[in-house]
């Protein structure tokens, strides 16, 4: 689904917590469909219809921060496991994240406001999502939300306000792979650009992996891969708890489906790697003083 609004403030609240997310482009909107009514053989040739409320639909676009990272994860991938006490620290809780199915998931509220316009939306689900890294630019999540609830007006006069935090950028992401030939050894690639990872949670979870990486001699990825862990750090990690500036996502047997490199260049080659997840994708994020998600 493509995104075309801007300047809106999202908020989403889970059982546990509200959080403003940053400056997002969203096209959530009232899902509404035509009901018609088709013509009599016999009659004035009258066509009727009405419209019917059949709940919400859009996406939201958002870089990811150092405070929205365990909660989108949480409703984008699933399934949280109990929140584990990290020893040698204070009080940094680290949390397992497992994508599951769109019917396993929680739902969730989401606030919209634009300007005058404040849409309340109940029970939402993440029907799909795609996580974009890139070098020079933020981590992104788009987020295909859907309710079958329709959108209501809440009468909140206060403003958003977003909370000034770090956010991840792609430069400072690490890649390690583990293939069949390496057995139970992790190699780190440099080459790797970026990656998109785009998941369809509707029907059955279907996960894709797009990787752009330079083609180098001696240094491209295997067809096969039997484990791939990206891990996102903060620029600077001044906490005293320094794994609350990371993320890491792992990806569990990749099957190369297509090699879309041009190799028609004078230049470094820029060419993308196109794999299917067949494993498990899992997520670890971490907070501070709060164990609730």
């Amino acid at each position: 689904m493509l995104v075309n609004g801007c300047d809106c403030s999202i908020a989403i609240q889970t059982a546990h917590v509200v959080i403003v997310v940053p400056y997002v482009s969203e096209t959530i909107r009232d899902d509404l469909i035509f009901l018609q009514e088709e013509t009599a053989i016999e009659g004035n040739g009258i066509c009727r219809g009405l419209t019917k409320n059949n709940g919400v639909t859009g996406c939201v676009v958002t870089p990811l921060t150092l405070k929205t990272v365990p909660i989108l994860f949480a409703i984008t991938f699933g399934f949280v496991t109990i929140p584990e006490f990290v020893s040698g620290t204070k009080n940094l809780y680290q949390h397992c994240v497992y994508l599951m199915p769109m019917d396993y998931c929680d739902g969730f509220n989401v606030f919209k406001q634009r300007g005058s316009e404040r849409k309340f939306m109940k029970d939402c689900r993440i029907g799909s999502f795609e996580l974009r890294i890139e070098r020079e630019q933020s981590i992104k999540l788009k987020l295909d939300v859907c309710s079958d609830m329709p959108s209501t007006v809440y009468l909140d006069e206060e403003p958003m306000r977003e909370e000034t935090v770090e956010r991840f950028y792609g430069e400072n992401v690490q890649y390690v792979i583990k293939d069949i030939l390496t057995g139970s050894v992790f190699v780190e690639y440099k080459n790797i650009y970026g990656v998109t990872l785009l998941c369809n949670k509707e029907q059955n979870t279907i996960t894709e992996l797009w990787v752009r990486r330079v083609l180098e001699q001696d240094t491209d990825l295997p067809e096969h891969i039997d484990e791939m862990i990206i891990t996102a750090n903060l620029l600077r990690n001044t906490y005293e708890e320094h794994r609350y500036g990371t993320f890491s996502i792992t990806l569990r047997n990749l099957v190369l489906i297509s090699d879309e490199t041009n190799i028609e260049s004078a230049d470094a080659v820029m060419g993308q790697l196109h794999y299917f997840v067949n494993g498990i994708v899992s997520a670890d994020t971490f907070t501070v003083g709060d164990k609730a998600l």
